[in-house]
């Protein structure tokens, strides 16, 4: 190995330093939030002065807020759907096809991720003022879509590099389709790159604020919108209650994530 942990000397417990000081400043912010929730006070005030449930109790019986969360959760599994599906066939030609301007179009496809996204926002916002998408349902779904395809197309597209494609030539060859060969032969072989684009493309739409900003409307607005909304009005720790919800349910996500991966490989 270049690198041998053991024998950095002085430098492992430097590094085991800055490594924790880093996840602190990474987790602290989530442990502070998760405690304001929980906090008597009707004020985001640290520390608590004393511990309730009060603010999640206020936060299930507003209908406002669980209507926010069932869009959001409405909108992300309609997205999911969407960009695994689309992200397997356009990785899929990616992958496999062969034709002028591949590469220009894989970065075409790719550009969400290095686009900054409050541009993307605009640029969606004006069109679809346009065309009468902004502060619907359908306008939403495209909008997160673009954001969550790419996450599909890296995943889908490693995993079908990792495919032998020999295996689904033979399938063909004992007398199935060609698409039939690929939904039978290929999709469980690379499944575990379809549930990894599936998560991916769900936490993107799930935690998307600043494209869902633009995109919301008085009557629909998703979960990360009403929290944005709710915290320029009112400093309320009903906005801490459903923080600590959203990051424990992505935290969730992941963490299943992990789980499935880690099966798989033993």
């Amino acid at each position: 190995m270049l690198l041998d942990f053991e024998k950095l000397g002085a430098w492992k417990w430097l590094l085991i330093g800055v490594t924790t000081l880093v996840c602190l400043f990474l987790i602290l912010p989530i442990v502070f939030i998760a405690a304001l929730s929980f906090g008597s006070s009707q004020w985001l005030i640290f520390p608590p002065p004393s511990w309730t449930t009060r603010w999640y109790a206020e936060l299930f019986a507003d209908p406002r807020w669980l209507s926010s969360a069932f869009t959001s959760l409405k909108i992300a599994l309609i997205v999911t759907v969407l960009s695994v599906v689309i992200g397997f066939l356009a990785a899929l030609g990616l992958n496999r096809g062969h034709f002028l301007g591949k590469e220009t179009l894989r970065a075409l496809f790719l550009t969400p991720m290095i686009l900054p996204v409050v541009v993307l926002a605009v640029a969606l916002y004006a069109f679809f003022l346009k065309i009468g998408l902004a502060g619907t349902t359908l306008g939403f779904i495209i909008a997160h879509l673009l954001i969550a395809l790419p996450f599909s197309i890296i995943s889908i597209g490693n995993a079908l590099e990792g495919f032998d494609k020999s295996i689904e030539d033979a399938a063909i060859l004992c007398g199935a389709s060609p698409w039939e060969a690929r939904l039978r032969v290929t999709v469980p072989a690379i499944s575990h790159g379809l549930f990894g684009a599936a998560v991916f493309s769900f936490l993107a739409s799930w935690d998307e604020v600043v494209l869902a900003i633009f995109m919301a409307s008085p009557t629909l607005q998703t979960l990360p919108v009403k929290i944005w909304s709710t915290l320029r009005q009112d400093l309320t720790p009903v906005i801490a209650a459903a923080s600590t919800l959203l990051i424990l349910f992505t935290m969730l996500l992941m963490i299943i994530a992990a789980v499935v991966r880690k099966g798989r490989k033993s």
